[in-house]
C-alpha cells in the first residue's frame, strides 16, 4: 500500500510493478490529482517553483509541452500527474484519509491501515506501507507573545492565493525559506512589506549543480540515519541569488530585519521594545511532517527524529516494510523518484 499519490507516491506506484509487485495501490486523500502541488497560490509558474522533476517514464515537458514554464504551477503539475496516472494505469483511490496505522503482529501483513474511503470506514492489511504523506496539510504557525492580541490579518502560505488583497497595507513577511522570499518580492509590488525571520538568510549565487545537490542531500541523510530531525533545505543549501532576487535586494524589497520579540495590537514589537505598524503578518514558516496516522507506531527517536536506514535512507530502522518518502534526504521531487524506486525495489525483495 502507498499512502499518497504526489511525486514521491506515483514514483512507487510506478516502479512497483516493474519490480514485479502487481498487488497494490495508492491511497491519497486529495479529491483530484496533483497533490500538495494543486493548491498552491496562482501566481506561483512552473518556471518560479522549485524545480519540478520529471517523474520516471514521461517528462513535464512531454505532458505539457515545450513551452509549459509560464503554466500555473497548481494547473500544470495537476494535469501532468492526472495523465502519468492514467498513461501507466497506476491505481489511486480517491477521496481516501488514512487515520491509523497500527502493528498487527503478523510477520507477513505487519500493519493495519484504517481510514475513510467514499464515506465508508475501511481497513486493510497491507504486506508493507509505502508512507508518502508530505508536508503540505500541516502548516506550522509559531508562538509569539501577543499573538492574540493582534489587530489585524495574520494568515500562513498556506492561505496564500495572492498579492492584490494587500494593495496600500503594510505586510510583514516571516521566513527565510524561498517561500518566503518569493511571495515578499510579490506583495512588494503592490503594499509596504517589511521582512523578518529567526535567523539571518544566507544567499548564494553559486550555480546548484549536481555535486552541490548530492553534499546536501548526505547531510540531510545523515541526520536522519541518527534520528534527529531532518532540517530544511535552505538551512542546508542557503538562498539562491538569483538574478530577480538580486534585483529586489538592490531595490530594498529584500532588506532583512530580526525576529520581532512580540505581537502588539497595532503591529510588531521590536527587539528594542519600539512597535512598528503592520497591518498583515503573513507566516512563511513552513510545515511538519503529515505523519500523525503513523503515531501508534512510536517511531520518534530521543533526537526528536525517526531512524532511518537503507540504501538510501527510506526505511524505518527496525521496520523493514515501511517506507517513508519525502522525509529526510529524499524531500525533494528528484529525492522523491529514487526514493520511490528504492522503496518499490525493497518492497518487492520482502514480499516476493
Amino acid at each position: 500500500m502507498v499512502v499518497g499519490a504526489g511525486q514521491a507516491g506515483l514514483s512507487a506506484g510506478y516502479f512497483l510493478p516493474r519490480f514485479g509487485v502487481d498487488d497494490y495501490i495508492l491511497l491519497d486523500h486529495y479529491p483530484g490529482p496533483g497533490g500538495a502541488w494543486s493548491r498552491r497560490w496562482p501566481s506561483l509558474t512552473l518556471a518560479a517553483a522549485n524545480h519540478v522533476h520529471d517523474l520516471p517514464g514521461w517528462g513535464l515537458h512531454e505532458a505539457l509541452g515545450e513551452h509549459c514554464d509560464q503554466v500555473p504551477a497548481a494547473d500544470g503539475v495537476a494535469r501532468y500527474f492526472g495523465e502519468y496516472e492514467r498513461r501507466f494505469a497506476i491505481p489511486v483511490r480517491r477521496p481516501a484519509h488514512v487515520s491509523t496505522v497500527t502493528r498487527t503482529g503478523d510477520a507477513d501483513r505487519p500493519y493495519a491501515v484504517t481510514g475513510i474511503a467514499d464515506g465508508q470506514e475501511f481497513t486493510v492489511r497491507p504486506a508493507a506501507v509505502i508512507n508518502c504523506t508530505g508536508t503540505w496539510d500541516r502548516p506550522f504557525w509559531p508562538t509569539v507573545p501577543g499573538a492574540g492580541s493582534f489587530a489585524g490579518r495574520q494568515l500562513h502560505a498556506h492561505e496564500y492565493r495572492a498579492a492584490e488583497p494587500f494593495a496600500g497595507l503594510t505586510v510583514a513577511v516571516v521566513g527565510a525559506g524561498i517561500t518566503a522570499v518569493q511571495l515578499l518580492v510579490e506583495i512588494a509590488a503592490v503594499a509596504d512589506t517589511v521582512w523578518f525571520s529567526r535567523r539571518e538568510p544566507e544567499w548564494d549565487d553559486r550555480p546548484f549543480d549536481p555535486d552541490r545537490g548530492r553534499r546536501a542531500v548526505a547531510r540531510v541523510e545523515e541526520r536522519v540515519r541518527a534520528g534527529l530531525p531532518p532540517g530544511s533545505v535552505v538551512s542546508v543549501t542557503g538562498l539562491p541569488l538569483t538574478e530577480p532576487m538580486r534585483r529586489a535586494r538592490e531595490a530594498g524589497i529584500l532588506a532583512w530585519n530580526p525576529m520581532f520579540r512580540a505581537l502588539g495590537p497595532d503591529g510588531v514589537v521590536l527587539t528594542d521594545g519600539t512597535t512598528r505598524h503592520v497591518d498583515v503578518v503573513l507566516w512563511c514558516t513552513g510545515f511538519r511532517y503529515s505523519m500523525d496516522h503513523l503515531a501508534p507506531l512510536g517511531l520518534r527517536a530521543p533526537g526528536g527524529g525517526i531512524v532511518m536506514t537503507g540504501r538510501l535512507a527510506t526505511e524505518v530502522a527496525g521496520e523493514p516494510r515501511l517506507h517513508l518518502l519525502g522525509y529526510g534526504p529524499s524531500a525533494s521531487t528528484i529525492g522523491a523518484n529514487r526514493a520511490g524506486r528504492e522503496a518499490a525495489r525493497a518492497v518487492a525483495e520482502l514480499v516476493g
